[in-house]
């Protein structure tokens, strides 16, 4: 969430760019006010640099080139925004001779040019930092870089909760350490929707001025990625009811997403048996203990032995969000170990079901968690 950034430099060339379009977009925003403020005047520009040829991007060039080169009408300082440039990256329009000609001689320009009351802010998605373009600009100039968040990334969570933490503080509210973690679990890896739920909570506890979990559970939604971990915690909550209706859920989701697939369910499921087996496991070792206090579950989880669990990202539960195995630590305790073993296997045969017979996905799938679930029929 770019906008609770401060301020870093009054360098009069500034590039942001990143595969986080929400991030760059409200990064850019907020330096261009700013910069705008600060010079005053009414001569500010903004250049729309999304072209769709290597035409769009030479007329765009040519903008630029006679923007900067042109003074305040009403004297004083000007801003120059060239915005949501996407010819700087490996795109077609960006490998035109023409247009890397063009940056080239624009970028031996800006090394010359006098920078009195003028300030020049490009905003654009993924570069290429190979090129002369973006090298002179890291040069005589500042560039900010803003990665897309993923599940891949080991602190995704945290930069979330930074996030948050930002966002709340602006809006000057505080956030238990409870609420905190359901809202980025409930959002995952999404600084847009992340932005969305934070100014809705802050709404819905109008003058109050701290956040508790029951507002997050209460008033935010969750999204696809987050969706899947409710299907994990009723597996985990040994509730069976609401664990076969996140199961419609999920299924009904497949029908019209092309990303989700029952496969992909029962590899979740397989995940959250992982975590919990993982999780009784680490209890056994003494590596952590049982708390209801979040922050020293998140202290503990920094000292288990990394030379211990899976070098293999996928199978390692330090890889999952804190705050997921943290909820899961409570679940263990509702099924034993011989349980969660049961449950592995149960999975196996669904999955060997699911691949190679012709029975309905949802009838195979509705069967194993009824198994798993029902104690009688995984201890037998």
């Amino acid at each position: 969430m770019a906008n609770s950034l401060p301020i870093t430099s009054h360098s009069s060339l500034f590039l942001i760019c990143g595969d986080d379009d929400f991030a760059v977009k409200s990064r850019a925003k907020q330096l261009f006010t700013q910069w705008s403020a600060d010079l005053g005047g009414m001569d500010h520009e903004m250049i729309d640099a999304t072209a769709g040829n290597s035409g769009d991007a030479l007329t765009m060039l040519g903008k630029l080139r006679e923007a900067l080169n042109t003074l305040p009408f009403f004297g004083g300082g000007k801003v120059v925004w060239l915005r949501d440039c996407n010819f700087l990256g490996e795109e077609r329009t960006a490998s035109a001779a023409a247009v890397t000609e063009t940056l080239a001689e624009i970028a031996d320009e800006l090394k010359k040019f006098s920078w009195q009351n003028v300030r020049l802010l490009i905003s654009a998605g993924k570069v290429d930092k190979r090129k002369v373009f973006f090298k002179a600009l890291d040069k005589i100039g500042k560039v900010e870089v803003f990665e897309a968040w993923s599940m891949e990334d080991k602190d995704w969570a945290d930069r979330a909760e930074a996030a948050a933490l930002g966002a709340f503080k602006q809006k000057q509210k505080d956030v238990s350490d409870p609420a905190l973690a359901e809202l980025v679990s409930r959002v995952g890896p999404n600084p847009r929707q992340l932005e969305t739920e934070v100014e809705k909570l802050c709404l819905f506890v109008g003058d109050r001025k701290k956040i508790e979990l029951a507002d997050v559970t209460t008033i935010c939604s969750r999204n696809k990625t987050a969706r899947a971990f409710a299907l994990g915690d009723a597996l985990g909550d040994r509730d069976l009811p609401r664990l076969l209706k996140r199961l419609d859920e999920e299924l009904w989701e497949t029908k019209f997403d092309k990303d989700k697939s029952e496969i992909g369910l029962l590899y979740g499921l397989i995940s959250k048996v992982r975590a919990m087996l993982f999780l009784r496991e680490m209890l056994r070792e003494g590596w952590i203990k049982e708390t209801r206090d979040y922050n020293a579950f998140k202290s503990q989880l920094e000292r288990v032995p990394a030379d211990k669990l899976p070098a293999d990202r996928k199978f390692n539960p330090l890889a999952q969000n804190p705050y997921v195995l943290y909820k899961a630590l409570g679940q263990a305790k509702k099924y034993s170990s011989a349980e969660l073993v049961g449950a592995m296997e149960i999975l196996l045969r669904c999955n060997q079901r699911l691949v190679s017979s012709g029975l309905d996905e949802a009838l195979v799938l509705q069967q194993a968690l009824v198994q798993i679930v029902t104690p009688q029929t995984v201890a037998a």
